[in-house]
């Protein structure tokens, strides 16, 4: 895929390898053992090097390595991959360089690499602190694992920490989610994620409801579960910069806002997606369909979407509305030469009417009441209905 140049291209990096796999999850992920990860790491470096032989960047602010599980790769995998990363991006402009990690996974010495390597933010899948409710929904992980990995972090003067929370679970309670809540809070980190179950197909999950073997809370309930971490996340002093992400000043995700912001990154590793000059593109998923190509030096995509104009304004709309600070018109104008207002007239005094969006000098925001149901209101800004 040959396209012109860009100066600034971020990347998502995916290591699809876990040693358990979770009910609730869809990405794409395999069991790590009897994979061949080694081979894996260095076909994913070589798509990095055809990738930005095609398509370079001057400047890579943000990398995140996702999955799966990063850490369970080995330390001296993680250090392969970690140093030809250096070897082929732009590194020596990385702000912000983040690795997923598993609480348990994380080793000293997979720590002391990627320290080495200059990661500089974790993001660690805790899910919930009631032990019960991690076993229920496939996870390996202990709530007492979570505070040794964060005594680890600590330790080594690690601390630029998110956690994902994951709420609305079969059989949990409010009173469960506030327990969870508090628990994290207590931890002290700069930055929480926090996402309801969503069900999504071919998960162990959505057979099981179908089946009926678990239930899952009501709406009112989820949406309480929501009000509550809002108000206590506030208190603790976390802002909600965007729907489901709480931080303190100055520690928002940087990655995360380059999609929300429909900014240029890569996408490395099977399955990853990437956008670059209006081209949104995939990997192949399965592990042998992605090395097959970059064994004869071939990329590995699948399908590419060139974006109509239309499009890329329904993805500002739905991406840039997940921000707390919303859209500016200014920024529209300038990015589509489209006046924001000539563009949404018919929808926007229904939104506003129903308290669902407000106008606030230059920025269009979602209210709070928009905020609980924030895929209703993305709903209205799609161009082509």
């Amino acid at each position: 895929m040959q396209t012109k140049n860009s100066t600034n291209v971020s990347a998502y990096i995916h290591i699809p390898f876990c040693e358990h796999i979770c009910y609730y999850c869809d990405f794409n992920k395999v069991f790590l053992e009897g994979q061949p990860v080694d081979e894996y790491i260095q076909c994913l470096l070589k798509e990095i090097e055809l990738t930005l032989a095609n398509h370079p960047a001057d400047t890579s602010e943000t990398i995140y390595i996702g999955g799966g599980t990063p850490t369970s790769l080995s330390a001296s995998q993680l250090d392969v991959l970690l140093e030809g990363i250096h070897r082929l991006m732009p590194t020596d402009t990385t702000k912000e360089f983040t690795v997923e990690a598993n609480p348990g996974d994380l080793t000293e010495e997979k720590l002391h690499v990627m320290k080495y390597h200059g990661v500089n933010r974790l993001s660690m899948g805790v899910q919930t602190f009631n032990n019960r409710l991690l076993k229920k929904i496939g996870r390996k992980h202990s709530a007492e694992d979570v505070y040794e990995t964060v005594h680890l972090l600590e330790k080594n003067q690690f601390d630029n920490v998110s956690i994902d929370l994951i709420y609305a679970l079969p059989g949990q309670t409010l009173e469960d989610f506030r327990d969870t809540l508090h628990r994290a809070i207590d931890l002290g980190l700069p930055h929480y994620s926090m996402y309801s179950l969503i069900l999504e197909n071919k998960t162990m999950f959505m057979n099981w409801v179908r089946q009926g073997r678990i239930e899952l809370p009501s709406q009112e309930i989820e949406s309480q579960m929501f009000e509550e971490a809002i108000e206590a996340m506030t208190k603790s002093g976390h802002i909600q910069y965007e729907v489901s992400n709480f931080a303190l000043p100055g520690k928002e995700s940087q990655h995360n806002l380059v999609y929300w912001n429909n900014e240029n990154y890569y996408g490395f590793g099977a399955g990853a997606s990437g956008y670059l000059n209006n081209i949104r593109y995939k990997n192949f998923g399965p592990i042998q369909h992605y090395l097959k190509p970059l064994r004869n030096n071939q990329l590995p995509v699948i399908e590419t979407e060139k974006l109509t104009v239309e499009n890329q304004i329904e993805e500002e709309m739905f991406l840039g509305l997940r921000k707390l600070e919303g859209i500016s018109q200014q920024h529209f104008l300038k990015k589509f030469d489209r006046n924001f207002m000539d563009v949404y007239k018919d929808v926007l005094p229904y939104l506003i009417e129903q308290d669902w969006l407000q106008i606030n000098g230059d920025r269009i925001q979602l209210t709070q009441k928009g905020l609980f149901i924030g895929n209703d209101v993305f709903e209205k800004f799609l161009l082509s209905k």
